[in-house]
Parts: structure tokens; C-alpha cells; sequence
């Protein structure tokens, strides 16, 4: 790719996301002369609000770029070294971005969290991304980065104390406080739409190893109704998130040439305590996840207040288990809400990660931590407001 008048856009700089993204980057980067970042949106006029409400420079590029317009798109990534697009969902607004970005070797990092769209680009642009040099990193923010890297930083533990990686591993929420993202529902509900005009995205949809295509693993626990876990000593409930980070960590491990072994199992469940209490809890969760992409979902757009955001959290339990029962426990924890506070850090971190410590990764799709493992998880550390831990 030739020489960029920016290092990073940000696409997507009026929604919701897309504004918290931007705000992030004033605040951490304000004095860093040697990040040249620009905002993107549908309306120049929009723009220069949100550039204002934020307390940007006022001398911040804005370009005006349409996901219904594909010249304004090429126009727009003609000028970067990476786009960073919050604008979702994907499938819907996301499909000539990416055509763009792997055409011409720009980098290109979201928020993505549609698996059956995902696949699908990666079939189709995977080549040219070979050719051009582009590196495409999909969902890099609440799905799946929390998760891909937790199950990164607990096998690192697992070699130390059992002198292999781990063969099995659980992915379980211990607690969450925050609003499901506006986008999230969204996205949701467009890969039920369309799965539902064309049924042969089922077989996509269900597939564990969607993402790793010419590799099929072990079958996966489906993880679709509450059960008693003794190892844990707590009832467990499905996680609705866990439709795209399983996948997105099996993708992982086959980019990173199986270090996990090609018999890896992982599932990712919610924990809701003991008893009958639990039992209840379990199942109220499983009942609310309906809720979460109903008639009562956020809209894209729409999001918690700053206090909410700062208020909210998260905090994973990781389990490595050895053939002989042994265990090895990991936690990642963090500290703002995850659909919005949390993931705006994590996508921007991303985004700089990949143009900085970047250089090694080979053109192609990708996931974050496979893409930058350490230095993310230290980047995440350092700015983001995320902690990882091994647990007695």
C-alpha cells in the first residue's frame, strides 16, 4: 500500500460506539504527535459535533463516508493505513468495507460478532487480503477479546504447571453488570433474519468450527440448558455470547498452528451459584437471553450514561483441566460496563496494537490475540482497565 495520510480512521464516529471510540483516543493519545487519526461518518455537519463534544482538536479530520455509497468508502480507506468501523450491523453495512480494505492492503479492525457473515468473508476476500497485504481483524471488542486472550493467558499457566497445554477448557461469567450494546441486538438479530431466508446458514450457525474452515475439532458441550458443574460447585447457564467467542477461539488456536492440539474442547457458561438458588438463577438467566434481542433490546445508537458505564464490570473464570483432573484457573476482569465502556477501550487498543506492534502478522483474517497475543494483553493491561490473574 502506498503512503497514508492517516494512520487510523475511525468509521462510525456519530453512533453511539463509535463516539466513545473516538473520545478514548483524545484522552489516551492526546499528545502523541506521531498518531495521525482521522473520524468518519455519513454527515460532515455530525461529525464536527461530535469532534466538539469530546473536546478533539479542532483541526481533526473529518471525511464523510456511506456504507450506501462505495466510492465514499474507497475514497475513505484510500487515505488510511486502518479503518476502525463501529458500523454495524456487519452483514447489513459492513460487506463493500471490507471488499475495500482487502483490495487495496488496508487494515481493517471491528466490532463483529456474526459468525455466518464472518465465514463468508473470509471465503471470499481471504486471497486478495494474501495479495494486497491487508491484515482484517474481526471482533475486537467485548466478543471476543475478554475470552479469545483469557483462554490464551490460562494455557501459558496450564504449560507451566502440567508441561502441555490443556486439552479441555471452561470459560465461565462470574459476574457482569452493564447493558448488552444496542449494536449486539442488532447483529443478532440480523444473522436470525437472514439464516431465516436462507436455511443453509443453519448448518454455519451451528457449526463450532465455523471459522476454521478445512479443520473440524472434537464435538463441543452445547452449553444450551442449565447444569450443575461439581469441579465449580455451581449451577451454570447458557451464555448467549458464547455462539461467537467459542468460535472465535477455535479460529485462534488454528491460526496460531493448534498450540492448544486439535482436540481441544471449550465452552463458555454463566455461573449462578449453588442450590436451589442457583438452580433458579440458572434458569432466569436463560429465560432473559430471549429478552436480550426482543422488542426490549437497546437500538443501535443507544447506550448507558457515563456513570453507568463506569459503574459496570466484568469477571471471567478461566479452567484449564488435565487429563489427570488437575486444574489451573485464570480470571480477566474488567472495569467498565462491557457492551460500551469496555469495548471502545478494547477496539481502539486493537486498532493501535496492530499498527505498532503489528509488523509480524501476515496478511489474512484474523482474531486479536492471535494476531498480537501478549503485547495486546499488555496493551489491555497497561490502558484499558483490564486485569489478568492466575487464581489458587
Amino acid at each position: 500500500m502506498t503512503s497514508s495520510k492517516f494512520d487510523l480512521v475511525v468509521y462510525g464516529a456519530t453512533g453511539f460506539t463509535g463516539k466513545l471510540v473516538a473520545e478514548y483516543l483524545v484522552a489516551q493519545y492526546r499528545g502523541d504527535t506521531s498518531l495521525r487519526w482521522a473520524m468518519a461518518g455519513r454527515s460532515l455537519d455530525k461529525l464536527a459535533s461530535v469532534r466538539d463534544a469530546i473536546g478533539a482538536p479542532a483541526d481533526t479530520p473529518l471525511i464523510a463516508a456511506d456504507a450506501s455509497d462505495p466510492a465514499s468508502l474507497k475514497a475513505m480507506v484510500a487515505q488510511t493505513k486502518l479503518v476502525l468501523t463501529t458500523v454495524g450491523p456487519y452483514q447489513l453495512y459492513g460487506n463493500e468495507l471490507v471488499a475495500a480494505c482487502a483490495e487495496t492492503g488496508t487494515d481493517y479492525v471491528d466490532l463483529c460478532g456474526e459468525p455466518v457473515w464472518m465465514r463468508q468473508m473470509i471465503d471470499r476476500h481471504q486471497a486478495t487480503a494474501e495479495r494486497s497485504g491487508a491484515r482484517i481483524v474481526f471482533s475486537c471488542g467485548f466478543d471476543s477479546v475478554p475470552f479469545e486472550l483469557g483462554v490464551y493467558f490460562v494455557q501459558q499457566q496450564a504449560r507451566k504447571v502440567f508441561g502441555a497445554a490443556a486439552a479441555r477448557v471452561k470459560g465461565r461469567v462470574r459476574g457482569m453488570s452493564g447493558t448488552l450494546s444496542g449494536g449486539t441486538a442488532a447483529s443478532a438479530k440480523a444473522t436470525f433474519d437472514a439464516v431465516a431466508q436462507d436455511l443453509s446458514l443453519v448448518a454455519i450457525l451451528k457449526d463450532s468450527f465455523a471459522l476454521t474452515p478445512g479443520f473440524k475439532g472434537p464435538k463441543q458441550p452445547s452449553g444450551n440448558k442449565p447444569l450443575y458443574e461439581e469441579d465449580l460447585q455451581s449451577w451454570a447457564a447458557p451464555f448467549m455470547m458464547a455462539l461467537i467467542n467459542t468460535r472465535n477461539v477455535h479460529r485462534s488456536n488454528m491460526l496460531m498452528g493448534f498450540p492448544y492440539g486439535q482436540d481441544f474442547v471449550y465452552d463458555e457458561m454463566v455461573l449462578t451459584g449453588a442450590g436451589e438458588k442457583g438452580e433458579a438463577n440458572a434458569k432466569k438467566v436463560m429465560a432473559a437471553n430471549a429478552e436480550k434481542t426482543g422488542p426490549s433490546a437497546p437500538k443501535p445508537g443507544e447506550g448507558p450514561s457515563k456513570e453507568e458505564r463506569e459503574k459496570g464490570y466484568y469477571n471471567l473464570l478461566f479452567v484449564a483441566i488435565a487429563p489427570d483432573g488437575r486444574q489451573v484457573r485464570a480470571s480477566v476482569k474488567g472495569d467498565r460496563d462491557p457492551g460500551y465502556g469496555s469495548t471502545s477501550k478494547m477496539i481502539s487498543e486493537c486498532a493501535i496494537g496492530l499498527l505498532r506492534e503489528g509488523a509480524g502478522v501476515k496478511p489474512g483474517f484474523w482474531t486479536p490475540g492471535a494476531a498480537l497475543g501478549d503485547s495486546l494483553i499488555k496493551r489491555l493491561v497497561d490502558h484499558a482497565g483490564l486485569t489478568f490473574s492466575v487464581e489458587d
